[in-house]
């Protein structure tokens, strides 16, 4: 790493990205020229991260349209941004320490790579502001005991060796102290003046309003409300879009309980049934006919045809349980 990055520009116009919940941002156009700082701003819900994802080639927009150095499918951007810090996307893990995340971060570039530029990772570490003889334990600190500027630092340094034209900072300013801010915005400044294109989120930009080249307010959306179902009483005796009258509230004294639904013939039967049923302990007739019950073996089976086993008489199986073995169709003892 020569000190001099080579930014990329960026051109959306439009961008919109919907989830199962329904928008989760919409509307959003930026430029941002090589060598520039675009801080996007906004609360919680606003879509920042999902934004700055989209800008990286790891979200695909819904509406809109997308280039990041002339190059617009996601796969492609991908190999030309890099990712900071994103607590959800890559965390750290704590186990390891900071020269064991520098050592993973370059085996993918090969040995060669390494021998090439031994010093890629010190000069990843001077380029987020990160010393390394200012930690505890030097870069053998494990991330877990990183403040979170420290932690936002060694995301940056991260980054940088993948060499990528587009730098995406999450939270820039989330967790770090009033004092230790605008040091974060000067180093992202410093990026950004060595040619590097960098788009940074965070909740407040009133410490990065002098260093920015472009501030992006996202407003939250609003999701469409939903109208309210109508209730049964409303909606009863009307036509559909048009709903009922009030009725007029009764006085406590005029209070009366609803009548009585009129009772059918089959109503009255079963209700006659059922007090005769509580008097005697047998069914009447008239449930008899109404409810015939079928049991096999009765005299109302009709007869089975002869040449082939009678369906559902005494199998072999049960036959031996007796200790009498019959063969099927046979009649047991």
């Amino acid at each position: 790493m020569a000190g001099v990055f080579e930014g990329v520009e960026v051109e959306a116009r439009g961008l919109g990205v919907r989830g199962g919940h329904g928008w989760v941002y919409r509307h959003v156009s930026l430029h941002a020229a090589p060598g520039t700082l675009t801080v996007v701003t906004g609360e919680a819900g606003s879509g920042r991260t999902s934004l700055l994802l989209t800008l990286a080639g790891r979200m695909k927009p819904a509406e809109g349209t997308l280039t990041v150095g002339g190059l617009a499918t996601p796969r492609r951007i991908r190999q030309i941004a890099a990712l900071g810090l994103f607590t959800e996307v890559n965390p750290f893990d704590d186990a390891l320490s900071v020269r064991e995340h520098l050592q993973e971060r370059l085996r993918p570039h090969g040995f060669l790579w390494r021998r090439r530029h031994p010093d890629a990772a010190r000069s990843a570490l001077a380029h987020a502001g990160l010393d390394p003889d200012a930690l505890p334990h030097g870069d053998r600190t494990l991330t877990r005991e990183l403040t979170r500027d420290q932690a936002v630092r060694l995301g940056v340094a991260l980054a940088l060796l993948d060499q990528p034209g587009l730098l995406l900072v999450d939270d820039a300013d989330t967790g770090i102290p009033a004092g230790r801010r605008h040091e974060m915005w000067d180093i992202l400044r410093g990026l950004a003046d060595q040619g590097l294109t960098v788009v940074a989120a965070c909740t407040d930009a009133e410490e990065a309003t002098g260093v920015a080249t472009t501030l992006l307010p996202l407003p939250v959306p609003r999701s469409p409300r939903l109208p309210r179902r109508p209730s049964s009483e409303t909606t009863r005796g009307t036509t559909p879009g048009r709903r009922a009258p009030m009725r007029p509230r009764k006085e406590s004294g005029d209070e009366r309980p609803p009548p009585r639904p009129a009772r059918t013939a089959q109503v009255h039967a079963l209700a006659a049934h059922q007090g005769r049923a509580g008097r005697r302990d047998h069914a009447a007739p008239a449930v008899r006919r109404a409810l015939p019950l079928v049991v096999l073996g009765s005299p109302g089976e009709p007869e089975p045809r002869t040449g082939g086993p009678r369906r559902g008489g005494p199998s072999r199986h049960r036959s031996r349980r007796r200790g009498r073995p019959a063969e099927h169709g046979g009649r047991g003892p």
